[in-house]
């Protein structure tokens, strides 16, 4: 092999991972749609504000066009902020996965959620939205199984992961933090910063086992969220 081939290897060594894609081209909304006003890129982050001005009248989502997704790993890079750009005030959202769009002409998705907020009580769980709602609260091991009525599962928590206080404590409120989702079949888990949130075993027969990816921008008080370094790896 000659130097030119050897050193075109070597850089092309840390882009030959199967399966691997950068969702995020860190300059424009390229490979994402949703609603016109809401979602730009600042700082070479996507960003989601809704203001005083212009509310999100529900749920609304920046949806990857790119198909949908079935067994995955993907870990993003998230920052969220109340309408003055701290901590104490409003702040919700979450990436889809495995979901499925419901009303296209607001961007609208229901799914899996992998929920963080400005608060300090649901960052980490796992959330269906227009659901099931709260499938595993934070620090929880659970097994999902099909309830007598549809809609309503049986949630059986199994075992306990990291306290929720002291995965609380590993968020830096306001900074960027790191979050991972992982779902093969119907085993979902959740990562902040390292520290497993949720472990989910869904064995219903609603449970998704594909769908799309989205990022929630919440309605109500105005807020900001933004999201860089999002890396899909499937198999």
């Amino acid at each position: 092999m000659t130097r030119t081939l050897i050193a075109l290897a070597c850089c092309l060594a840390p882009l030959a991972h199967a399966g691997e894609k950068q969702l995020f081209n860190g300059q424009d909304l390229t490979g994402w749609e949703g609603q016109p006003g809401f979602w730009s890129v600042k700082d070479g982050a996507l960003t989601g504000q809704t203001t005083a001005e212009h509310p999100a009248k529900e749920n609304t989502f920046l949806i990857w066009k790119d198909g949908e997704v079935a067994d995955f790993e993907l870990t993003f890079k998230y920052r969220i902020v109340d309408q003055d750009g701290g901590t104490k005030g409003f702040g919700n959202s979450g990436v889809q996965y495995r979901s499925r769009i419901v009303k296209p002409e607001y961007s609208v998705v229901a799914g899996y959620q992998a929920d963080f907020e400005v608060g300090t009580t649901y960052s980490g769980i796992l959330y269906e939205e227009k659901g099931r709602g709260i499938l595993a609260k934070r620090g929880e091991k659970v097994t999902i199984t099909d309830g007598e009525q549809p809609g309503k599962p049986n949630i059986a928590v199994t075992g306990q992961l990291e306290k929720s206080e002291d995965i609380q404590a590993a968020i830096k409120g306001g900074e960027w933090n790191e979050y991972k989702v992982v779902a093969k079949g119907g085993h979902l888990q959740h990562f902040i910063n390292g520290h497993q949130t949720v472990d989910v075993q869904d064995n219903t027969e609603i449970g998704a086992r594909k769908g799309v990816i989205a990022l929630q921008l919440h309605q109500g008080k105005p807020m900001t969220v933004q999201y860089k370094d999002i890396v899909l790896k499937t198999e």
